[in-house]
């Protein structure tokens, strides 16, 4: 496709029926049932994108208490230091085997929501079994990427924090080169952590509804979007900043309710399960947005074109 042949690309056309389908989705008829039917396979699609931090704070008692020396602590480590590397050992086994339950989840979650919105219907049987084969290929994508994000992020994390001790540690000094050096990495750091973050919301918004519609893998799926973005790349910029005003657009409107409930809409909203029913509005012109923004492309790229052959159930439940 030579550039002057290229379709028009606007981030303020998707606006109107993104509206629309949520009009379309959620109110006409308005059914409660439909609501939490829904409402449950966002609640999957987002699981464990976002969580409530916890602050413990331990008292240690006044500067007067008796505290127990450094010397001390250590000799208990050492003399520990089997079972304390067991126990550390098995949590960070569990805590894994959480996160990846938690990602199996929401790969599930994302297809059945996006079903959701496609057909216009309220179901989690028919589309848990139909994106099954779907879901497990873009749970292994994610779990690959996520691993050389870390191992990325890590390699600039260790020369910093390194470099760090070693200035905090009596009067040595590493200079202004040294000084220079944590600038660059934490710069290179920074930049690295927004490439995956946009890597991995290009995969959600755009990656995920190719696979839906042409049954492919999730890397064949980024081959065709990365022939997109090579071609489009203003119109893929334009997206991200667009995203950035909705998103602070979402945060208005959610304050606005929390205030003019005098909080009380956030003790719900903080429900896990209840506020993302609450916020089903917010979530399906999210996703509708980025569906419609995509179909603009190619009539190939449209999940809400009926006459498109859609995958059939597997025959394996799972």
């Amino acid at each position: 496709m030579t550039p002057e042949k290229l379709p028009a690309i606007s981030v303020i056309e998707p606006i109107n029926p993104a509206l629309e389908k949520v009009k379309t989705l959620l109110f006409k008829p308005f059914e409660v049932g439909k609501w939490f039917t829904i409402g449950f396979c966002a609640w999957l699609a987002f699981l464990g994108r976002s969580g409530v931090g916890f602050r413990f704070n331990f008292p240690f008692g006044n500067s007067n208490s008796h505290i127990c020396p450094l010397g001390q602590v250590q000799n208990l480590f050492y003399k520990n230091l089997t079972p304390i590397i067991v126990l550390a050992s098995i949590g960070l086994l569990i805590g894994l085997a959480i996160m990846v339950v938690l990602l199996w989840l929401s790969c599930r979650g994302q297809f059945m929501f996006l079903h959701c919105i496609a057909q216009n219907k309220a179901e989690v049987k028919i589309p848990w079994h139909k994106f099954r084969r779907h879901a497990n290929n873009l749970l292994l994508f994610k779990l690959v990427a996520g691993f050389i994000a870390f191992i990325c992020l890590a390699l600039c994390t260790a020369p910093i924090a390194l470099m760090i001790i070693f200035l905090t540690r009596g009067p040595a000094r590493i200079g202004a080169a040294g000084i220079f050096a944590i600038v660059c990495l934490s710069l290179v750091m920074a930049f690295i952590a927004v490439i995956f973050v946009l890597f991995f919301k290009f995969t959600n918004d755009f990656a995920i509804p190719i696979m839906y519609l042409d049954t492919s893998s999730c890397t064949e799926a980024w081959r065709q979007l990365l022939t997109m973005l090579s071609l489009r790349k203003g119109a893929f910029i334009l997206y991200v900043l667009f995203q950035i005003v909705i998103a602070m657009a979402i945060a208005v409107i959610l304050m606005a309710l929390i205030l003019g409930t005098c909080c009380c809409a956030a003790c719900f909203l903080a429900i896990p399960y209840l506020g993302t029913v609450l916020c089903l509005p917010l979530l399906v012109f999210k996703r509708s947005y980025s569906l419609y923004y995509l179909r603009q492309f190619a009539p190939g790229f449209d999940v809400f074109d009926t006459s498109i052959i859609m995958p059939q159930p597997d025959s394996a439940c799972s």
